[in-house]
């Protein structure tokens, strides 16, 4: 009997185990798909077992935090187990071997840059800073003077030196359902003819997710895991068979085996198969499924069946009755003259399904390039793999030759049809795919050198190179790289989010009831069904709420009508989640569709469906200017959204009292006054019975603002009727499906311009999807949108102006605050028609953007004065140090010798707007208390989120207390502690929260200063005693009023922010204008950090922000239904970036400046790398712009635009395909922006 083994903390998101096998390997594993009954045999290590603060900290454990990866700590476990497990296999790995470990693994935050520096410190090869990309130590400077060898020093982020040693020798029948494990192949066969649909079980890959999400369930299982028929190799001079039961791992090491030892004409298929191997999925999957089990349970995305069909690999198959043989047939087969190529194209290079795949093979003539046999088989084009059989007998006897192509590729796509409204959509993209990887199977057995036919290789990530100030005196903490607070809890698994806290007596779980109609009426509730199941204790409905129920355009349970699909209609109480979830599926809801469903923005501006007023900024005469210019474009952009996908999913704990209605919450949030504000509207009670505690989220980029709020309420009401505590942990696909994301937008411009690129006149609309209910609007109801965020940018307020913007209001669940809060969709805009600009100028966009730059100190457009010299230099310093012109010159020299594959580069400026235009949301108050051991206790309202805001208040502590960080502690927030808190966003944590500690530690200090002055050469200990002797309070509340802020929207002018970060990024890629592929080649940021208060802090920072927007311009897309149904729920369905994705070459400068406004002269830095990604979007069209095209900008720059953009004769041939009517079929997934 088994249960599915579940993380022992479940804040993992990919929770690795190292697995020790008889054989004395050592795999990572995925623990959420592990049966524990198959770990029969094997020693488990967890996290927990590798090290511990308790004990003692593994070596992996302590480089990952102090080379400061990890921010969150959500994903570390996993990190820690990828990279433990392989030293254990191989105590000194190559950086490749680290790059590889680490494929399977996700991090939002990071931007994995620290994580594989972290592993690469364990790689035999040198690891010394190189100083600005020279390659050269910064200690190995000729000048052998050492005041200017400390001048020129790189003072890196962590100290090598510091590090331990590696010592490979530190390691440490169910409810419903029957597992049995036959011993032998015979008691397999009689048991399968026993139980004929109880499914074979082996790395439970496939199976294990489909009982998750789909909702599969078998009450037996067959585990065949220790058959040795099933595990072996057999080589011999005809080919090789291999064991179903091998893992894809083992697969992969047995065919390197065979490859080194036999003569390359023999191995071309399992050279095709090493090449597939290598990127589908991630290390710890690999480990897991088994061949046979891959190649039976994905007919439809294999990467490996249409390479095996064009192998002529064979499967052997046996059942009761009939005797096993083996070694009858080959799996692969040696064949002289014989050519066999797997093929594929995904959304992302490693860990994606292909979005098309393909198999093929061809054998000629002896001595010719007649065609003897041809074979070739596609994945992701229908139910199975699809097999071009007709076409291949047709080309029969043809010569080799470009109108045996042309021909094969007219026949190909008459014979593989792709219905219109195929699941998956991308139906023109995926024709071309089908020739297109045709082609370069062409081009492969010409063995012509063409660029176009190498994949872009996988990289390892190179390590950064900035500076830290050397002068920064060593006793100051500020300005110095400090290691996270939790950095070390981080790795060994023992820092504690909301579900890794102790089940309470009589705690119930919660699971939604949500809507599964875009805009309908409730015509009835049936949850009988659900009462009746085992352990249901309540189920949980509108009628429910003894408040209000609908909080400020907010409702907590539907009641008569939902209005999106995921709107929660209810929740299911019982004793465990896996009971919960069961009865929430029982719950009968009738509808009856209510018209208009609105969806998209086109639609809300049909039906004038618009969540509040528009906004406008206009300067100058607009209308006058439109007269007396040369050229007048206009255009439109679209920017679909981007879902948070933060490690920690929503996650709550909710706890009634016994007295008073009092209710304590545990949960991760940005904005605890929030939650406390909504729960108490919710249960009717004070806001004072009410207690929101907060000590760490794993993630939240705003996607913890408003949504925690909604669903503390509906966790509450739970609590409050069932009498009893309530876990309330969202499930990945359910989170994205209520909390929703990102705006998307619709940009409409109109710009008039001189012929020399001066822009004089811009008429711009902007359309934001804002989804059922105005959140933006309770957030934000005294000052909408940024509008220099959304409208207005470093380029754009030199000339006469008009920007408006609208929230249309769609039958979508509520878009929400995200990193950059409408700047990164935006500035896309205005980037978009510079580039336009630039285009019908015929001048580098580059050079247009500078022509319309700030020049000297200027107004906004709401007149709010602001020096533009940071951004210039920033400006200056990129162009000079990344070698724009030089990488400009070589990328054109690059394109003209290669026809297939295009570089292109871009480089965009920044200026980007701190805080909020309203004072009061500005206020924060911080609580310090020393006690009487000298140690100190610090509380303030700021929220953990990722970005180290609890270290940096250390630090700050330190620094005005004059003492060691080690006897400052911070414990959580709450808003029992520090009242009214505002909200952890806009990049302005630091900045407020900085100020209310560093005023109550300065009012200390005045107190202790008489005691002080009269025994300065005592110690902090001796003061604090004395001062108590003394009656002197020793607790402090400190007070930040904020930034006076404001902006008055009908005057259309404030001093809407204290100030601005500045910048510039640039970026080269290289697009493969086959597949529409893209490889970042190198990237270049420098950020204004003015003086920065911990430079690793605000570089991961800067890293992390960076690599999100590059998802989020390049490959993240969200995929809707007609009917409003999110199909993008899962990670395989919406990628985000791996370790593959980060540039080659990454260098990241920290441009001082001076700041009198904030804290220590420092800035927000944490929203404003988010842009950086543009310069990827933008790099993009630029190579693009260098092929043949059909240029509309849009983003996401997702491999199906890029391919799409670039016009050849494989688009043309799919163009000139017969369309089916739109009339006759529903598109798959459709355009929300």
């Amino acid at each position: 009997m088994a249960n599915l083994v579940q993380d022992s903390r479940k804040h993992v998101a990919c929770y690795k185990y190292a697995i020790q096998y008889p054989l004395g390997c050592h795999y990572p594993a995925t623990a959420c798909l592990v049966p524990i009954c198959s770990l029969y045999g094997a020693a488990v290590t967890t996290v927990e077992g590798v090290g511990s603060i308790k004990t003692r900290i593994h070596p992996v454990q302590e480089r990952l935090a102090k080379c400061h990866g990890t921010q969150c700590g959500f994903c570390s476990p996993g990190m820690v187990m990828s990279i433990y497990t392989l030293l254990r296999n191989h105590p000194e790995p190559t950086p490749e071997q680290i790059t590889k470990a680490l494929g399977g693994n996700l991090c939002r935050c990071t931007g994995y840059r620290p994580i594989v520096e972290s592993g690469k410190t364990f790689c035999v090869e040198s690891t010394v800073c190189e100083l600005k990309g020279s390659g050269k130590c910064c200690m190995d400077q000729e000048d052998g003077s050492l005041v200017n060898r400390w001048e020129k020093m790189c003072t890196k982020l962590y100290d090598e030196d510091e590090f331990q040693p590696l010592d490979p020798s530190q390691s440490k029948q169910g409810e419903r359902i029957t597992w049995i494990t036959p011993a032998t192949l015979n008691d397999l066969l009689e048991l399968k003819a026993n139980f004929p649909k109880a499914p074979l079980i082996m790395g439970n890959t496939e199976l294990g997710p489909s009982i998750k999400f789909k909702n599969e369930f078998h009450p037996v299982f067959i585990s065949p895991l220790g058959l040795p028929e099933l595990h072996f190799v057999n080589t011999t001079d005809d080919g090789v068979t291999i064991g179903a039961g091998y893992s894809l791992a083992q697969l992969n090491d047995a065919l390197h085996c065979i490859v080194s030892e036999q003569p390359k004409e023999k191995t071309e298929t399992h050279r095709a198969l090493l090449k597939h191997l290598r990127t589908l999925a991630g290390a710890q999957i690999r480990n897991m499924a088994t061949s046979g089990g891959h190649v039976v349970s994905w007919p439809n995305f294999s990467d490996l069946n249409p390479i095996l069909a064009a192998g002529n690999g064979t499967i052997n198959l046996i059942s009761k009755g009939k005797r096993p043989s083996f070694n009858q047939s080959q799996l692969f087969s040696y064949l002289q003259w014989h050519f066999v190529f797997g093929l594929r194209m995904a959304q992302r290079q490693e860990n994606a399904f292909a979005i098309v795949n393909a198999g093929m093979s061809v054998k000629f003539e002896d001595d010719t390039n007649t065609i003897k046999e041809l074979q070739m088989f596609y994945g992701s084009v229908g139910p199975t793999t699809v097999s071009a059989s007709q076409t291949c007998k047709q080309l029969i006897g043809r010569q080799w030759d470009d109108q045996m192509l042309s021909d094969a590729c007219r026949w190909v796509l008459d014979e593989i049809y792709i219905p219109p409204a195929a699941e998956g959509g991308m139906v023109e993209y995926r024709q071309t795919l089908i020739i297109s990887l045709l082609f370069k199977f062409y081009l492969k057995i010409l063995k012509l050198t063409v660029n176009a036919l190498e994949d872009f290789p996988i990289e390892t990530p190179p390590r950064n190179s900035d500076c830290v100030d050397p002068h920064q005196p060593l006793q100051d903490p500020v300005g110095h790289p400090v290691m996270h607070q939790s950095a070390i809890k981080h790795t060994t698994g023992e820092a504690v989010y909301t579900d890794d806290m102790p089940c309470i007596d009589q705690e119930l779980f919660l699971a939604p009831i949500t809507s599964t109609r875009a805009h309908a009426k409730i015509i009835s509730t049936d949850i009988s069904e659900a009462l009746a199941l085992p352990g249901v204790v309540d189920v949980i409905t509108a009628e429910d709420v003894p408040g209000d129920n609908n909080y400020q355009g907010e409702i907590f349970y539907a009641q008569n009508e939902v209005i999106c699909v995921g709107q929660v209609v209810g929740t299911v109480a019982a004793d465990t989640y896996a009971h919960a979830r069961e009865a929430a599926k029982k719950v009968k809801i009738t509808y009856e569709d209510i018209e208009p469903r609105i969806i998209t923005i086109e639609q809300a501006l049909e039906h004038n469906s618009f969540l509040f007023d528009e906004k406008k900024i206009e300067q100058g005469n607009v209308e006058q200017a439109f007269k007396y210019v040369d050229p007048i474009i206009e255009g439109e952009v679209h920017v679909e959204g981007q879902e948070h996908f933060y490690m920690e999913t929503s996650s709550i704990l909710a706890l009634p009292k016994e007295e008073d209605k009092e209710m304590v919450l545990h949960l991760g949030t940005q904005y605890p006054t929030h939650v406390q504000e909504y729960v108490a509207a919710a249960l009717n009670v004070p806001r004072n019975r009410i207690a929101c505690r907060m000590k760490r989220t794993g993630g939240a980029f705003g996607g913890k603002v408003a949504k925690p709020a909604v669903l503390g309420a509906v966790s509450a009401v739970a609590a409050n009727k069932t009498g009893r505590p309530i876990r309330f942990i969202l499930e990945r696909g359910d989170d994205m499906l209520i909390t929703a994301g990102r705006h998307p937008l619709l940009g409409k411009y109109k710009i008039g311009f001189m012929n020399n690129g001066v822009i004089k006149a811009a008429d711009v609309e902007y359309y934001v999807n804002g989804g059922s209910v105005g959140i933006i609007l309770y957030l934000h109801k005294d000052l909408s949108y940024k509008s220099d965020n959304f409208c207005l940018c470093e380029i754009s307020l030199c000339f006469a102006s008009t920007q408006v913007v609208e929230a249309c209001k769609t039958n979508l669940p509520s878009n929400t605050a995200f990193r950059g809060f409408g700047f990164p969709q935006g500035t896309v805009v205005v980037e978009a028609y510079i580039t336009a600009v630039a285009s019908q100028c015929n001048l580098p966009p580059e050079e247009v953007k500078e022509i319309n730059m700030y020049k000297r100190i200027s107004k906004t457009a709401f007149k709010q004065t602001f020096n533009p010299e940071p951004s210039r230099r920033c400006w200056k310093e990129c162009l000079e140090k990344s070698s724009f012109y030089a990488g400009k010159l070589a990328a054109e020299e690059f394109n003209k010798k290669n026809y297939w594959k295009k570089r292109g580069l871009a480089i965009v400026p920044m200026k980007f707007s701190i805080g909020i235009p309203t004072a009061y949301y500005n206020q924060v108050a911080a609580l310090v208390h020393i006690y009487l051991d000298g140690s100190v206790l610090v509380i303030h309202g700021g929220c953990e989120l990722r970005q180290g805001l609890y270290t940096k208040m250390i630090q700050v502590a330190s620094h005005e207390l004059n003492i060691p960080q080690s006897h400052i502690h911070l414990s959580e927030t709450s808003t029992v502690t520090v009242p009214n808190g505002v909200l952890t966003s806009e990049s302005m944590g630091t900045d407020i929260n900085g100020k209310a500690v560093q005023n109550a530690c300065q009012t200390l200090m005045a107190r202790l200063h008489p005691i002080i002055r009269k025994n300065r050469k005592g110690k902090w200990e001796d003061w604090i005693a004395k001062a108590f002797e003394e009656s002197i309070s020793l607790s402090v509340t400190g007070y930040f009023r904020g930034y006076q802020t404001n902006m008055d929207w009908e005057k259309g002018e404030g001093n809407a922010y204290p100030y601005y970060v500045y910048g510039a990024a640039c970026s080269e890629v290289e697009v493969d204008c086959l597949t529409g592929a893209h490889e970042l080649l190198r990237t270049d940021i420098f950020m204004d950090a003015a003086f920065s208060i911990n430079p690793a802090l605000d570089i991961g920072q800067i890293e992390g922000a960076f690599i999100q927007g590059i998802g989020f311009y390049t490959i993240e897309e969200l995929k809707y239904s007609p009917e409003g149904v999110l199909y993008s729920r899962s990670p395989d369905d919406y990628k985000i970036p791996t370790i593959t994705e980060i540039p080659e070459e990454f260098y990241v400068t920290l441009v001082r400046s001076q700041n009198p406004v904030a804290i220590y002269s420092s800035k927000g830095l944490g929203e404003a790398g988010m842009f950086w990604g543009s310069s990827v979007l933008f790099a993009i069209y630029d190579a693009v712009a260098a092929a043949p095209k059909t240029f509309v900008l849009s983003s996401p720059a997702a491999p199906e635009m890029i391919r799409m953009t670039c016009v050849d004769q494989f688009t043309d041939m799919i163009r000139e395909i017969p369309r089916d009517d739109p009339s006759t079929f529903t598109p798959w997934s459709i355009r929300v922006s």
